[in-house]
């Protein structure tokens, strides 16, 4: 997988600085975080349940942490009458968490108290400064989520493959101007997507599928990008080029030193992102009919970061 240059020494020591600062500042350190009697965990726990409950291996998808630690987090929570665990009616193997009404009272301090916290790091702040610590801290939060965003190849037939294409075809039906038709396109057989002809890729972001990109490996020529799609909310995290760069270096592994790939017009932050990646547009290559724009890219060489 395509990653940038290796961190230098330099780059370590502020990360790790700045998450000595911050587990200080935010008091993580303690067993009994905002001056509760539990630590984060359990905290966090509480919070990401919510008001409508949630699914178990959901939760431990959206924190990454493994079943073990979170069934230990849950059975103290029950302990103390804060949440209930259930299995569903459907499908006993999965089970729901949901807060009681003492788990709702929790949860509600523990808002206040994280309120009162955050208040207090911006408290000592001229207006300047805040503004600067806030700009920063989303930029923090942007980056550090484009970083748990996972690329995986599955099977086109992957219920989280199929959930991206279903996506793909309903956005592009609502941004081009005579809608679009995937019986009409020329977009290709899942077939073509699976080894050895080619491969799919999808993006999951604390579990959930959020994007996806495919490559047509044909005999004899080259290869080509289809069906990339980013979702809505998971944008901006650099993932458009990040598939760019993954497919980009499964091509040259394959052998071929062009990649292709076509787009629409309306697709306009498509455009910008494929000329900076260095593709050139070229004469018309197929007979597609959504299509507007081609481009080609040599990829022999070093690849581009």
């Amino acid at each position: 997988m395509v990653h940038g240059r290796a961190a230098d020494a330099a780059q370590i020591d502020q990360v790790r600085r700045f998450n000595r600062t911050v587990t200080e500042r935010v008091g993580v350190l303690h067993d009994h975080y905002l001056g509760r009697d539990r630590p984060i965990g359990e905290a966090r726990l509480l919070w990401e349940i919510g008001e409508r409950g949630q699914d178990v291996r959901r939760l431990r998808e959206r924190l990454g942490l493994d079943s073990g630690y979170v069934s230990r987090l849950l059975r103290s929570l029950e302990a103390e009458g804060l949440v209930s665990v259930e299995p569903q009616p459907r499908d006993r193997r999965v089970r729901t968490a949901r807060l009681t009404a003492a788990g709702r009272a929790e949860r509600a301090v523990l808002d206040g108290r994280s309120n009162e916290l955050a208040g207090s790091l911006l408290a000592p702040l001229n207006a300047a400064q805040r503004d600067r610590l806030v700009a920063a801290m989303a930029e923090v939060d942007r980056l550090l989520t484009a970083a748990t965003v996972t690329l995986d190849a599955v099977d086109p037939d992957h219920p989280d493959a199929r959930h991206c294409l279903r996506s793909y075809s309903a956005e592009l039906q609502k941004r081009f101007e005579t809608g679009f038709d995937a019986a009409l396109s020329l977009l290709p057989d899942p077939g073509e997507l699976r080894p050895p002809h080619g491969l799919f890729l999808v993006a999951r972001l604390h579990g959930e599928p959020v994007g996806c990109a495919g490559l047509k490996l044909p005999p004899g020529a080259p290869a080509e990008i289809k069906r990339m799609w980013v979702a809505p909310h998971a944008r901006r995290l650099g993932l458009g080029r990040r598939f760019l760069a993954e497919l980009e270096e499964r091509a040259a592994r394959h052998g071929r030193d062009v990649l292709r790939l076509d787009t629409n017009k309306a697709l306009d932050a498509a455009l910008g992102l494929y000329r900076s990646f260095g593709f050139q547009e070229v004469a018309a290559f197929n007979d597609e009919p959504y299509a507007h724009h081609w481009f080609e890219k040599r990829i022999t060489g070093p690849l581009q970061e």
